[in-house]
């Protein structure tokens, strides 16, 4: 199915040239001169790059051939992440370069989202908010103002801004698309 300029928004796949994308942004630009076009910002699913790109009223281009499947993180061998399929116990290993950030979220035993195109495993996504150990993070003293924030290390390895009353051993939630600290779990 082809799609056309005006079929276009923000969170959308598209095929352009053959390789997968996703809109991160999008503009509509209706200049005084000239005919209207859309100024998109689009995310390679296969190497995590994000470019601009500018579709004109005649562009055509296709709804890429992806699948997704739930997966579970098993372990890091070294050179490649290890991942399951929870139903047919087949293992998919990923390079660090095809998870990219993603791979600062995720732990062993984590279910993920992979994504396939054409059959092949491509990337994987975490769930959209995690919850996470605090492992390190500086000792609180007293005067600590109420809205600061300070450096905290999760369990998985990533690093975020949390509150000056959380402790190591806390467990927090946090979004993994914005890498910020969203609350404490009880």
């Amino acid at each position: 199915m082809a799609l056309g300029m005006s079929d276009l928004k923000k969170g959308m796949k598209i095929e352009v040239d053959g390789i997968p994308y996703r809109i991160t942004d999008y503009a509509h630009v209706k200049p005084g001169k000239g005919a209207a076009f859309v100024r998109c910002k689009i995310k390679n699913f296969l190497n995590a790059k994000t470019i601009e790109k500018t579709f004109h009223a005649g562009d055509k281009f296709e709804i890429p051939d992806l699948e997704q499947k739930t997966m579970q993180f098993l372990y890091d061998d070294g050179e490649m992440l290890q991942f399951m399929d929870t139903n047919t116990y087949e293992q998919i290993g990923l390079t660090y370069e095809q998870v990219g950030d993603t791979e600062k979220w995720i732990i062993d035993g984590m279910n993920v989202d992979m994504m396939f195109f054409k059959g092949e495993a491509i990337t994987v996504e975490p769930p959209a908010t995690v919850e996470m150990k605090i492992v390190e993070t500086p000792p609180n003293f007293k005067g600590d103002s109420q809205g600061g924030r300070k450096p905290a290390t999760l369990e998985c390895g990533a690093v975020v801004q949390i509150p000056f009353h959380l402790v190591e051993g806390d467990i927090i939630k946090c979004d993994t698309k914005t890498g910020e600290y969203v609350e404490k779990v009880k």
